[in-house]
């Protein structure tokens, strides 16, 4: 569980000490002070609005209603004297105040959750959710078929897979780690190969071949109608290569781009053009001879997956347990 949605649900003025790395910019005194009066489900509340900025996904987050996350807020702002959140019926902003608080709370949170984290270590079984944001490709190829043999070591450790390209950042996201290819890694993360080699193919049907012939070397590709992908960032995936173990990419076009392999897969079977897929993907079709593999000698195989996260530091043993699984397969 999240440590805010532990804390939102009636926590007590007690537990406020926790924040105490924030004294120096909230100053408490036995007595008289801001923080006997922001209660931690206030506190909670606020982060996860001003996170989301939105009262609907915050509510959602914390399992509450939005009434009563609303409700709590304005507890918080009475009991601070300040606006915290500017509130449009479409909309939700940090005011000045509400930005400095965020910016001075977060590293709490973060010790906090730690914290929390490494009572894993003293368990004989880790426990808790796993939040992983991986690309259909690793959720299909990767993990699910070697999920229920995790489940059955590790009982008390449940796992939410967010399946999607959209190369989001795994801090802002509360995600544990995500997984991704080498070339879209983030420079500042600790990076740890999972599941071995991966392969991508060239492939079109026989009719695409037959209509518009076949492409011998990848500089050939200018001058036929590729199936692209376009990330959700808007960028256009360039098609990678190797040659005498140089890497190189070659920029395709066509009438038709998408980021779904499935549809791609089919596209491909319709003879719409050329698809650059996981190997995986259409080891059926080339079998049965839907789908031919061309280039192949520009296509070795790659460097695959790899499982990203923060900081060793902020490992808990469930993460650790799940890299230790995985690396072992």
């Amino acid at each position: 569980m999240n440590v805010l949605a532990m804390f939102y649900d009636g926590g007590s003025m007690r537990e406020t000490l926790l924040f105490d790395n924030l004294h120096n910019h909230i100053h408490v005194t036995e007595n008289n002070s801001l923080m006997s009066h922001a209660n931690l489900s206030g506190l909670a509340a606020f982060h996860t609005i001003a996170t989301h900025c939105s009262f609907r996904k915050a509510a959602l987050e914390m399992g509450v209603s939005a009434s009563a996350l609303s409700h709590n807020m304005r507890t918080l702002e009475e009991q601070l004297g300040v606006r915290l959140l500017h509130r449009t019926t479409r909309s939700v902003s940090l005011t000045e105040a509400g930005r400095a608080l965020l910016e001075q709370l977060q590293p709490a949170l973060v010790n906090i959750q730690v914290a929390l984290d490494g009572i894993n270590d003293f368990r004989i079984s880790p426990r808790g959710t796993l939040r992983l944001t991986v690309p259909p490709d690793a959720g299909r190829f990767l993990l699910a078929p070697k999920l229920s043999g995790f489940f059955t070591r590790y009982p008390d450790i449940n796992v939410e897979l967010i399946s999607d390209d959209s190369l989001q950042d795994i801090v802002s996201g509360r995600f544990d780690a995500g997984i991704r290819c080498v070339e879209t890694l983030p420079q500042d993360m600790i990076a740890i190969p999972l599941g071995g080699q991966q392969q991508f193919v060239v492939v079109a049907s026989p009719t695409y071949y037959a209509a518009h012939g076949t492409p011998v070397s990848p500089q050939d590709l200018g001058t036929h109608e590729c199936i692209c992908w376009r990330f959700p960032n808007g960028e256009m995936y360039r098609w990678e290569f190797e040659y005498d173990e140089q890497p190189f990419a070659v920029g395709v076009q066509g009438r038709l781009t998408a980021n779904d392999p499935n549809l791609m897969r089919e596209a491909a079977r319709q003879g719409l053009g050329l698809a650059y897929l996981l190997r995986q993907h259409v080891e059926e079709d080339l079998q049965r001879g839907t789908l031919v593999q061309v280039l192949e000698k520009y296509c070795p195989a790659g460097s695959g997956f790899f499982l990203y996260h923060p900081s060793r530091k902020q490992m808990s043993a469930s993460l650790r347990a799940f890299i230790d699984y995985w690396k072992a397969c």
